[in-house]
């Protein structure tokens, strides 16, 4: 019996889409993982006296923070335009003062098939080379901290056009648990004209 060599290679496709299937849905498994732990952890240290924002009282009826599900198409690769002068910046705080950061670049996307862009600041001062982005959403308010949210990513080398912005990332600023700290307040140029449903949820202080 003759068999068609081209039922084999229709096999062989199939084979190797097979397998390329399987790797993205365990690289997407693996990267919901990778969320969760980080999550975990951050509970964690919200425990402990040492660096935690959450006062004693808070501590003791402290059980977990409160998220938006891990959703990996909230990971997106923005275009990076770095600023060709970095100017420094006075960031207003929420106790009025203001702390100094660089206007490092400007990252921009789409998002419900509409453009969006952040400025991408760094921390004028120390060796920390994370870039920093305090940004508000739709969300503020109602699902998440009315104040806005942060979101650090990975410093961009020289050269490079992209910059990952990971919103299963976003997070509370301090003041979002307590009042005694003073943060960053997210700039006019950093508002988001839709709903980033991803990362972290508003606190229950009760």
């Amino acid at each position: 019996m003759r068999i068609n060599p081209k039922l084999f290679i229709l096999l062989g496709l199939v084979l190797v889409l097979g397998y390329f299937l399987q790797d993205l849905v365990l690289n997407d498994e693996q990267y919901v993982a990778r969320i969760e732990k980080e999550r975990h952890a951050k509970n964690d240290e919200f425990r402990r006296v040492q660096g935690s924002p959450l006062s004693a009282e808070q501590r003791q009826e402290f059980d977990s923070l409160h998220y938006y599900a891990p959703d990996k198409t909230y990971r997106l690769t923005a275009e990076f335009e770095p600023f060709p002068v970095r100017d420094t910046i006075a960031m207003r705080l929420t106790d009025g003062k203001a702390e100094k950061y660089l206007r490092w670049g400007r990252a921009s996307f789409e998002w419900q098939k509409q453009p969006q862009r952040l400025t991408v600041f760094r921390k004028a001062n120390g060796p920390d080379t994370t870039l920093f982005i305090p940004f508000t959403d739709k969300t503020n308010g109602f699902d998440t901290y009315g104040g806005g949210r942060y979101l650090d990513a990975d410093p961009v080398g020289e050269g490079d056009d992209e910059i990952v912005l990971d919103f299963n990332k976003a997070y509370n600023p301090f003041c979002a648990y307590n009042v005694s700290f003073a943060c960053p307040v997210p700039p006019a140029e950093n508002i988001l004209s839709v709903y980033i449903k991803a990362g972290e949820k508003t606190f229950d202080k009760d």
